[in-house]
């Protein structure tokens, strides 16, 4: 199923101030990519493209395909197949020219840690070639934004994880590249570290930035992107804007906490109702209620003749926690604790 829905820290962001016509310019240009290894298909000829200065989200279960796409358009991987551009370069022809485009932060800060902030910062860009006067400014610039300074000359070693992750980005834009990828950028953050990303992720779309996200924070999607594709099994099985993949689940929604496991299995199948999103782990069954109080009771004197218990009841307006979880069939919490585990 495919489901389309049609001050001193902006001194550092140098990339752009855009127009109207501007913002209409395709970035990111992905056509029929397909990537294989061995017998697993990963990626089954998926097709997007991200204009100027927007935020698209690439979310999907362990193992959909999105850090596969990050890596092809880093040119960190080869593709099988696909028309794939940046800036309308082709990746795989023009790598030296895409490099010189693109920002890229992984799931894992990837730092030398023996080497301090602003000496990280420093050999990056000489990588990049810039000039000794632009390594210059650009350090001093990115450890202002990104709240480094005092910190700027202790070995990254001694770095908190929150720490390590700003200066992480901070590398990936020494050059000042106007495309930048984030895989999972913010995995393993404190709640606080978390908000200090998404305020410098916007302030850098705000001039002009064009950012690939892959995550599998709800949160995040919902509060950066502008566009969210769904990625399963290789396949794009749903896009648009958070609002209108919210949509795609229906109104408001009825969630049922039941008591125990024997009367949670018993509740799913009395229940039987489209759409029934099932959380095993928290014994929670929700669903779209358009029937009002009379449908609410229809279905508890069910459970109640069946003597099951119900612990909770509660309504909410749908989430993309609820959209993932219909489309995909996982739990982003699950998820969640199963990186955290690898």
């Amino acid at each position: 199923m495919n489901t389309k829905i049609d001050d001193k820290k902006n001194s550092t962001l140098e990339n752009n101030s855009t127009s109207n016509d501007v913002l209409n310019e395709i970035t990111i240009s992905v056509k029929e990519l397909r990537k294989s290894f061995k017998d697993v298909t990963v990626l089954d000829g998926i097709t997007f493209d991200v204009k100027k200065g927007t935020v698209l989200a690439l979310l999907g279960p362990n193992g959909a395909g999105k850090t596969t796409t990050v890596h092809i358009l880093s040119t960190l991987l080869l593709p099988d197949s696909g028309d794939i551009r940046i800036n309308n370069h082709e990746v795989v022809k023009d790598v030296e020219k895409v490099r010189s485009l693109i920002g890229l932060t992984g799931q894992y800060a990837a730092l030398d840690e023996y080497l301090t902030g602003k000496e990280n910062l420093q050999m990056i860009g000489r990588l990049y070639r810039l000039s000794h006067k632009a390594i210059k400014k650009r350090t001093t610039e990115l450890l202002e934004l990104f709240d480094l300074v005092s910190a700027s000359n202790r070995a990254v070693k001694t770095y908190s994880g929150g720490m390590k992750r700003r200066l992480d980005l901070a590398v990936s834009l020494i050059a000042s590249p106007p495309v930048l990828f984030l895989d999972e950028p913010t995995t393993g953050l404190d709640p606080h570290s978390r908000l200090i990303m998404w305020d410098i992720v916007r302030q850098l779309v705000s001039q002009g930035t064009t950012v690939l996200l892959t995550t599998q924070d709800m949160d995040e999607a919902d509060s950066l992107a502008d566009k969210i594709i769904v990625l399963n099994g290789g396949k794009i099985i749903a896009e648009g804007t958070s609002e209108e993949l919210k949509q795609l689940v229906g109104s408001e929604r009825l969630e049922i906490t039941v008591a125990g496991d024997d009367n949670f299995t018993r509740a799913i199948n009395l229940i039987n109702e489209e759409n029934l999103s099932i959380d095993k782990q928290a014994r929670k069954l929700s669903f779209v209620i358009n029937g009002g109080v009379r449908q609410l009771k229809q279905v508890l004197d069910r459970l109640d003749e069946d003597n099951i218990i119900v612990e909770n009841i509660s309504f909410h307006n749908p989430t993309l926690d609820d959209v993932f979880l219909i489309l995909t069939g996982h739990m982003t919490q699950q998820l969640n604790t199963e990186s955290e585990i690898s």
